[in-house]
């Protein structure tokens, strides 16, 4: 339920599987499948509001979902201990107003209902509630349920959150999302404006808010507490990367992401390729996707002091390339924060290394992961993984992705009881 005790579209989803509505046989088809294949949801280009049906889930994902969610949150380790002090509450100097303001101008444009339909307390598990797969029941107010004016004020708080080049690599990814319903006419499972806004808490000066937009291959987790933020996980994604034609032909993503991880592995000499390389085999998924917020990962690969100046430096580009998705200002204060341990800093690698091959990467500090991985097909079938669908996410270790460090702080200092 959300804040306001109203049914969510996950609560909805599991009465309808209770009582039989939706089938989760991989054999059979949901009845909102066969209502679909009979009068086809169009929406292509379509800006009125509309109801997006309720998918089910692959098998078994649910259940997974819920016993990961049933685990207390520790946060991204090496060895399941979070190294304490890492993460301090403090001023940046970095004003968040226009986040707020674009917060509140959005739930203004909402009637009471919808403003129910998407708030939930700044400390709800509904933060770790998202996920990367279009089959998934949601939580929030959709960008399809929405009029244009709203959905204009959501994209505008969207976009105060994030950097041009972040907002327009969001847009672009819900534009090619747009594409995939069109090769594959599965406008129920995909398009353009199927991602839900979550607010939790309230826009506020002091006291600790933020949003969540989830939805297929693009999920913004963001916390604030006065001038601090935090934006992990970010999840971002694409099959196709690049629209060939359809309203959106042209339309590209994750080539800085790609062309830049490549060539920095390219630049290191044999010994240092050794050292990064962990495996010829890229893995079926990124290994911090979505319910693996308590994953265990040892530090692993070529260490930032281990290579040469000229080296170090395309790695700290690299690493800029996802933190720039962040706003001015707040970008920079996170890359401080990354500087600040660049001495345990480890850049890892598993797949190929000529020009044309698949690959996945990863860069890896106690503050900062960022991971990289050509996948196999979903949508568009194919069997083995391909530069036509990438997945990228970027946590913050030892528990402050969600900002969950910062909000620990700020109880225990100004609502710790007597």
């Amino acid at each position: 339920m959300n804040a306001n005790g109203g049914l969510t579209r996950r609560d909805i989803l599991g009465l309808a599987v209770a009582a039989g509505g939706l089938a989760f046989s991989a054999g059979a088809p949901s009845r909102w499948a066969q209502a679909s294949a009979q009068a086809p949801v169009q929406v292509s280009g379509r800006q009125a509001p509309f109801m997006p049906p309720p998918i089910a889930p692959p098998p078994g994902y649910m259940e997974m979902a819920e016993k990961s969610l049933a685990q207390p949150f520790k946060g991204i380790t090496t060895d399941g201990t979070v190294i304490p002090g890492l993460f301090a509450v403090q001023n940046t100097g970095i004003s968040t107003q226009p986040i707020g303001d674009a917060a509140a101008a959005f739930l203004a444009s909402l009637p009471a209902d919808q403003r129910a339909q998407l708030q939930f307390p700044v400390d709800s598990d509904e933060w770790r509630r998202w996920s990367n797969i279009h089959r998934y029941p949601r939580q929030g107010l959709s960008l399809a349920e929405m009029q244009p004016a709203q959905r204009e004020k959501a994209l505008a708080l969207l976009q105060a959150g994030l950097s041009p080049k972040g907002f327009a690599t969001a847009r672009d990814i819900m534009k090619l999302n747009e594409t995939v319903a069109e090769l594959t006419g599965k406008h129920d499972e995909y398009g353009e404006y199927l991602y839900w806004f979550s607010l939790m808490g309230k826009p506020d000066a002091v006291e600790p808010w933020g949003w969540q937009l989830d939805g297929h291959h693009l999920v913004v987790n963001y916390c604030i507490l006065g001038d601090q933020i935090v934006m992990t996980p970010t999840f971002m994604g694409s099959e196709p990367v690049y629209a060939e034609g359809g309203r959106y032909a042209g339309t590209r993503v994750f080539q800085a992401e790609e062309q830049q991880g490549l060539s920095l592995m390219r630049s290191l000499q044999p010994e240092q390729r050794r050292q990064a390389l962990l495996s010829q085999e890229l893995p079926r998924e990124i290994f911090t996707a979505a319910f693996r917020d308590n994953f265990e990962m040892q530090f692993a690969g070529v260490r930032y002091g281990a290579l040469s100046s000229a080296q170090q430096a395309p790695l700290l580009g690299l690493i800029e390339v996802y933190v720039g998705n962040i706003r001015p200002g707040h970008a920079e204060v996170r890359m401080a924060e990354v500087k600040r341990h660049l001495g345990d800093t480890f850049f890892t690698w598993m797949g190929g290394v000529d020009l044309d091959s698949v690959f996945y990467y990863r860069v890896h500090s106690p503050v900062i992961l960022i991971e990289f991985d050509h996948q196999r097909g979903i949508a568009l079938g194919n069997e083995r993984p391909s530069r036509n669908h990438v997945h990228t996410v970027v946590r913050t270790p030892n528990g402050n992705d969600y900002g969950k460090d910062l909000l620990r702080q700020h109880h225990e200092q100004f609502h710790r009881r007597p």
